[in-house]
């Protein structure tokens, strides 16, 4: 899976985001990066960052299959986050 994460605001611009796939956390940075998941089950993959006060949070269950690009993108200062294809 190949992730493009992105931010739409300054205050989460010098917080690293953390990719979370079934559980086990990542912290990444900005930009793109690449993960190995499983091709025969579903998958639990969610993004978060850590702000002062909130948390963007945004996650979907893969399903079973070839590989797949993702774009996580937080909305700025009012705290809201999408992964979508």
């Amino acid at each position: 899976m190949t992730m493009h994460l992105s931010t739409g605001g300054l205050i989460t611009a010098n917080v690293p985001p953390i990719v979370s796939i079934d559980g086990r956390q990542y912290i990444v940075y900005w930009g793109t990066v690449s993960f190995e998941i499983p091709a025969d089950r579903p998958c639990h993959v969610s993004v978060h960052v850590h702000g002062q006060a909130v948390s963007r949070a945004a996650s979907l269950l893969l399903p079973p299959g070839p590989s797949t690009t993702r774009t996580y993108t937080t909305g700025g200062m009012i705290g809201l986050a999408t992964l979508s294809e």
